[in-house]
């Protein structure tokens, strides 16, 4: 008989390790997140999101990225590749961003169980939205304009505004997506990058220039930082996480991109 790997994890269990890692309550966080990574968890991603709420109490607020990826090109898809005869009916056909409906793809089961709760706010991006619970998720969400998807114009900017932590529970630094906000203020290439959206007029299909982002070496970056800045690490569940100030991660990424890429 196959065992489901450990630990057990409970809400209280995993609401214990956040408080003891540093969570406090009142905070903004923004989360990224590995369900399996945890453990056995009672209750799945639900219990996930319940026990960083329980951590960040009544006044806090808990912020996920509900990214959205598929709505975009398929002349640029890859993973896996689609016919070109194709790509024309895709683009006539691809549903346009719904903020209340639209699934998110690639982001983990947490993020799309905060993305179903009841109360949360998500922003309007057609690909990189976020979504949010709490006091502060109007605040934080509003805005998000359509040609800047992780710049001054999106969550990530409201989040450094508002002194908000990261919380990497069981995920990389590959998936720091405050990375991204750096990467708008050195300025990098532009890149036409395509959608579907609702207007006032009904859906259209939409091309905006925005700042190219890639993680490709957000790894390298992360390492960096780590060793060069303060870093709360511990162990929630079966998961490593590490605990981090936003705006100090941005900051560092700043130079360290200007320093790193052509």
């Amino acid at each position: 008989m196959n065992l489901q790997a450990g630990p057990l994890c409970t809400r209280a269990s995993l609401a214990a390790e956040l408080r003891g890692l540093g969570l406090r309550p009142g905070e903004t966080l923004l989360v990224h997140s590995s369900l399996s990574s945890l453990g056995w968890v009672c209750g799945g991603a639900a219990t996930v999101v319940s026990a960083l709420l329980d951590a960040l109490g009544d006044a806090g607020t808990l912020v996920v990225p509900t990214h959205s990826g598929s709505n975009s090109d398929p002349a640029q898809w890859t993973n896996p590749p689609v016919p070109e005869a194709w790509w024309a009916d895709i683009r006539a056909a691809m549903p346009p961003f719904d903020a209340r409906t639209t699934p998110t793809r690639g982001m983990g089961a947490v993020p799309e169980s905060v993305r179903t709760w009841p109360g949360a706010v998500r922003s309007g991006h057609p690909q990189t939205s976020f979504a949010a619970l709490g006091p502060r998720a109007a605040t934080l969400t509003d805005g998000h304009a359509p040609d800047c998807r992780l710049g001054e114009r999106s969550p990530l900017a409201r989040l450094e505004e508002a002194g908000a932590r990261i919380l990497l529970l069981g995920a990389g630094f590959d998936s720091c997506t405050a990375f991204h906000l750096a990467e708008y203020r050195v300025q990098g290439p532009l890149e036409d990058n395509s959608f579907a959206l609702l207007t006032p007029q009904g859906r259209r299909w939409t091309t905006v220039r925005d700042t190219a982002v890639s993680s490709d070496d957000f790894e390298d970056l992360g390492a960096a930082f780590e060793r060069d800045r303060p870093v709360v690490r511990g162990t929630v569940g079966g998961a490593e996480a590490r605990l981090f100030d936003l705006a100090g991660a941005v900051a560092y990424a700043e130079g360290w991109l200007a320093a790193h890429r052509p």
